[in-house]
């Protein structure tokens, strides 16, 4: 059994014909982690227990021959910043090393549901603030690929376990390209589905108007799996939307995809910073996806310019309310006094002083200083402002065409340490990914096929619940017009 052969299909199908049972395969998962992520650093910790008797009521499931959900056995791979009852959560932050989560997110209860096995919680950016998995307080996460270059974040532990073969597929989130970036530079796919499709239950949050789960997987067909999976209305989540998808995200109909139009955005391809290499990859997709018979056309989002502004003064300001709940007394545990009668406000300080990272406090410091008194319509007023200018540019570049198509981040993954003084650098990296979390738009990152040296993804933007146009151009890239 080659680890690396398995997707989540060909596990199903190896599963009901018996060639192994779920147990076999979360043990050999766990030697193959136990060899391989010490110099890679994807997981956090393991939930072996966990993982074992999950993947052994799969098998009495499958010995009764139960017919089993298509996820059943399947190791995945989850994002610290996700619950999972009676274990650790961290974020990835000193500041809940000691937290236990006393629920199931929501996408965690559906995934129970259809008997998924987790393995365990991947690293992450602390708080999931960051784009290189650098902001860890425990450990960076390595590319798979090249061991000197980060695996991008702030999804890097999930991205780097599913490129290395350490799991079957992936949890992340994204609240400005946390799963486009990573899934990018590790070359695997990464679906951040539309504001509202997936419930944040349950997810540490940093950004509610912008964060999202999504899947990180080996294949378009994958992520669409495991997205359907989590999909759906959550009555404990009012930005829940209850939206059905159908069999078209499984199941396309390859005939209806070619008939999509897709957009190239005219300013998406001359900015700043966008590397030659970068630049001559994506026009190889679009070459690709030409010669599949789609027809493209130019389109202009204006705004695009303004997005990362936006985003850094939005951002941070629901950073700075969301964070204002870890004040050592509710969650994780009081900073060490050593014995000093300290005050409340002493206790906040040291406590929040000692527990946030460095990118965590930058965060919170921008966006409660956007939101003070004085500042508050200079800044935050006006950001909301335009991010309706460019979520309008979405709308009217949609009445032209169905998808948009873009670069994912305008380097390759870059080496650990490049960046990591230079925040605003690491920042406006974020350029191509942001804009999607400010509309709230469907956004997949897919590898593109021909590529030297370092993976390279491209991006496709879908209009609102429409993730099955986006996950359809993909898998009809992925696996070529034979499967019409």
């Amino acid at each position: 059994m080659e680890l690396q052969d398995l997707t989540i299909k060909k596990f199903h199908q190896g599963l009901i014909d018996k060639k192994f049972s779920a147990t076999e395969v979360a043990k050999a998962f766990f030697d193959y982690i136990e060899e391989k992520d010490e110099k890679i650093g994807a997981y956090l910790r393991l939930t072996k227990d966990l993982a074992i008797d999950q993947a052994k009521q799969v098998d009495i499931d499958v010995a009764a021959d139960k017919k089993i959900n298509i996820l059943a056995g399947a190791p995945l791979a989850i994002k610290d910043n996700i619950l999972i009852e009676g274990g650790p959560t961290t974020a990835a932050s000193k500041i809940l090393e000691n937290y236990r989560a006393s629920y199931d997110a929501t996408v965690i209860k559906k995934l129970k549901e259809v008997g998924a096995v987790f393995l365990g919680k991947t690293n992450l950016d602390e708080f999931a603030m960051g784009a290189s998995t650098e902001n860890s307080a425990f450990k960076i996460t390595k590319n798979p690929h090249d061991l000197e270059r980060v695996a991008g974040g702030s999804s890097g532990g999930s991205a780097a376990s599913v490129a290395a073969n350490m799991a079957v597929a992936a949890l992340g989130s994204d609240t400005g390209g946390s799963i486009r970036q990573p899934a990018s530079f590790c070359g695997i796919v990464g679906l951040k589905p539309t504001y509202g499709a997936v419930s944040r239950l349950g997810l540490v949050a940093m950004a509610s108007s912008l964060d999202q789960i999504g899947s990180m997987a080996k294949t378009v067909e994958d992520a669409a799996i495991l997205f359907k999976a989590i999909a759906g209305e959550d009555e404990f989540d009012s930005t829940s939307v209850d939206t059905k998808y159908g069999d078209e995200l499984l199941n396309p109909d390859f005939n209806a995809v070619k008939k999509l139009k897709i957009g190239i955005p005219k300013e998406y391809f001359i900015a700043e910073g966008l590397d030659k290499n970068i630049a001559k990859a994506v026009e190889e997709a679009i070459d690709g996806l030409k010669s599949l018979g789609f027809e493209f056309k130019e389109i202009s989002l204006p705004r695009t310019k303004y997005a990362v502004s936006v985003y850094y003064i939005i951002m941070p300001a629901e950073v700075s309310a969301n964070l204002a709940r870890f004040d050592g007394i509710r969650y994780g545990q009081m900073s060490n006094v050593n014995g000093q009668k300290l005050n409340l406000k002493d206790i906040y300080l040291k406590t929040r002083g000692d527990g946030f990272g460095d990118e965590v406090k930058r965060r919170i410091i921008l966006g409660t200083f956007v939101l003070s008194a004085g500042y508050y319509d200079a800044y935050y007023t006006k950001a909301q402002k335009v991010r309706q200018l460019i979520k309008n540019d979405f709308n009217e570049a949609f009445k032209e065409v169905d998808v948009i198509l873009t670069p994912v981040y305008p380097t390759s993954a870059f080496k650990i340490g490049e960046k990591i003084d230079d925040p605003l650098k690491m920042y406006l990296g974020d350029i191509f990914t942001i804009p999607a979390n400010l509309a709230g738009l469907p956004a997949i990152s897919i590898p593109v096929k021909q590529t030297t040296n370092l993976p390279v993804g491209f991006q496709l933007i879908g209009k609102p619940f429409r993730e099955a146009d986006i996950l359809g151009i993909g898998q009809y890239y992925e696996s070529g017009p034979d499967r019409i």
